[in-house]
């Protein structure tokens, strides 16, 4: 007797109702394609290549602080790390060399030690990928500030200065504990940076100008924005998601309510209607 097994495959297509994925965006792709095939809602919550703006009126100790923060919390193995600084000409030195002196007192080592700030990346070629980036960087004229060595898998703390739009440090994600920085001449160059990228997950905004701020936020095309603070934020009752290469759809709260189930219309006639 051979039992087949597509009338199990068949049931199960039609009563799947929706698909979640987090991960990269090219898997997301993929998974995009062969819903829409079958008509079948998804909720993609993918890469970021996060912008922290810095603007010249900044309190720069917290900036250092929110970056630090940012930038290496779980060796920047987070969708919503931050992956590029992008900050006004007139403070970045000064920012640049306290970042650094921070990056180089961060604990290296064992996970499981409650001390260790910077541990190991998941594995080699998540290594590899973070080096790469680091090295094409150097090559095609950005400074290595500090770090852009490992000790196994462990990658030191990095930050890259001069960083420009035309190489992967800048464009993809890097997924690793990494800064790379991004100096403008003002907002609105700061802003434009920023939107430049095929992701557009979360955001952060650093400055003592609020009003300021909230005008570029509503402009950042980011899914999230944080003003006042870094890139890496979530709560359970807030609407989470990215546009753009980060993915559609929203989890946490009434957000993730729509998203996974179905709005109807019940309608009861009482009394009887007159048709023509």
């Amino acid at each position: 007797m051979i039992l087949s097994l597509e009338p199990i495959k068949r049931r199960i297509r039609w009563q799947l109702r929706r698909i979640s994925f987090t991960g990269s965006t090219e898997v997301g792709r993929i998974i995009a394609e062969k819903a829409g095939r079958h008509l079948k809602r998804a909720v993609l919550e993918l890469g970021g290549k996060d912008p922290l703006i810095i603007l010249g009126d900044a309190d720069i100790d917290y900036a250092v602080d929110a970056a630090t923060w940012g930038a290496f919390l779980h060796q920047g193995e987070i969708c919503m790390s931050i992956e590029r600084i992008i900050i006004e000409k007139k403070i970045a030195d000064q920012f640049t060399q306290k970042l650094k002196e921070r990056a180089l007192a961060l604990p290296m080592g064992d996970p499981t030690n409650p001390a260790t700030a910077i541990g190991p990346l998941i594995n080699q070629r998540a290594v590899d990928l973070v080096h790469a980036h680091v090295q094409e960087a150097g090559a095609r004229g950005a400074e290595l500030v500090t770090g852009g060595k490992y000790d196994n898998l462990i990658y030191h703390p990095t930050i890259v200065t001069d960083v420009t739009p035309d190489i992967r440090l800048f464009t993809d994600q890097t997924f690793g504990p990494v800064a790379p920085i991004v100096v403008v001449n003002d907002a609105e160059e700061a802003l434009a940076v920023a939107n430049n990228s095929k992701y557009g997950l979360s955001s952060g905004i650093l400055t003592k100008d609020f009003t300021r701020a909230l005008d570029i936020a509503m402009r950042l095309e980011t899914g999230m924005v944080h003003i006042g603070d870094q890139t890496v934020n979530d709560e359970p009752q807030v609407p989470f998601g990215g546009v753009k290469g980060s993915g559609y759809g929203r989890f946490g709260g009434q957000a993730a309510l729509d998203e996974f189930t179905e709005l109807r219309w019940i309608n009861v006639q009482r009394t009887p209607r007159t048709f023509p």
